[in-house]
């Protein structure tokens, strides 16, 4: 319940965003803005969208490579799908999304769970990494050449960078070191964090080929990322410079950062300055934030089935061993005259 209250929490806060971004902008302006975004062009964002899901999956494939487990591709990217679904459309039930994802693992690979969640692990800390090296380079550029964003704005996205910027130094500082993090954070006999530890720590070794594939994969989605935001805003306003589009890409990530589902409003905000900033309109960066949105819950929606779909056979699977325990026990205990 109290997940469910926080959901509907931070909906409405972006709700409230998005409407206050309205009002300042006007419809019609974001409507002029959309006028020039129309057949192929939205074909081309949406193949684009696509095609950063499909190098998700392959680095979640080498990653689980790298721990000794292959996977065909398609038999990863229905469940990669649906573990996007449930982070882009409910991101404030932290984790749901990766521990569907190795639960499905377990059932349909018979892959063991610890070995399954240290890999979705790996890949959001390697996916983490990546972005927050782009909102630095792109926050610096826009600081230098830009101005100072207002005081609410640094508070608000500065606080959230840091916070993850924080977490992830942590976690390298303890892996360097080979000082168990969930022993700082969970002291006592914790058997299952531990052996999920345990296989992160393996993966993350300099002599560990895989762990470079996985860091060259996550920067080859942000380069898909990259293109994508140069093309939309091409398509929306005029060509600008590679920094500038940087800058842009650098602030979509710090908004998904933030747990709004869809990242309804905090996206607007910060865009919304940003492209003022860089002389591109207000109204273009309400349109830039609403095509970026279509486009990824076009992918949310078919992975949301695709979720329903595997969680009932996960859900069937479940209840048929539980019975088949119960029918094993039952019969043990019969004895045959």
């Amino acid at each position: 319940m109290k997940k469910v209250l926080l959901f509907l929490f931070s909906l409405l806060i972006g709700i409230a965003l998005f409407v206050w971004i309205l009002r300042i902008v006007g419809w019609q302006e974001i409507k002029n803005a959309f006028l020039v975004f129309t057949g192929w062009q939205g074909l081309v964002i949406l193949v684009l969208t696509v095609l950063m899901m499909a190098v998700g999956t392959w680095k979640w494939k080498e990653i689980l490579r790298g721990t000794g487990v292959n996977i065909p591709f398609k038999a990863l990217f229905g469940p990669y799908l649906a573990g996007f679904a449930a982070m882009f459309l409910a991101p404030i039930l932290v984790w749901g999304g990766e521990l569907f994802r190795s639960y499905v693992l377990k059932d349909r690979e018979k892959i063991d769970f610890d070995k399954g969640m240290a890999s979705v692990i790996i890949d959001r800390i390697l996916e983490w990494t990546a972005n927050l090296a782009v909102i630095f380079f792109g926050g610096l550029f826009f600081l230098l050449a830009i101005e100072l964003p207002p005081i609410k704005l640094v508070a608000i996205f500065g606080g959230v960078f840091v916070i993850f910027l924080a977490g992830i130094v942590f976690f390298f500082f303890k892996s360097a070191r080979k000082e168990s993090i969930v022993k700082f954070f969970l002291p006592g006999n914790k058997d299952r964090p531990f052996e999920i530890e345990k296989e992160i720590f393996a993966f993350f070794k300099f002599e560990n080929l895989a762990l470079w594939k996985g860091v060259g994969l996550s920067f080859l989605k942000v380069a898909v990322m990259y293109l994508r935001t140069w093309f939309l805003v091409s398509f929306l306003a005029k060509g600008i410079g590679i920094l500038p589009i940087l800058s842009i890409l650098g602030f979509s990530y710090l908004a998904v950062m933030i747990p709004i589902p869809t990242a309804l409003g905090s996206h607007e905000v910060i865009q919304t300055f940003a492209f003022g900033a860089l002389g591109l309109g207000s109204s273009t960066a309400t349109a830039f934030t609403m095509i970026i949105r279509g486009a990824e819950l076009l992918v949310a929606l078919f992975g949301l089935a695709l979720f329903f779909r595997l969680g009932i056979i996960l859900l069937k699977n479940t209840i048929f061993r539980k019975i088949s325990k119960i029918t094993d026990r039952e019969t043990s205990h019969v004895k045959i005259p």
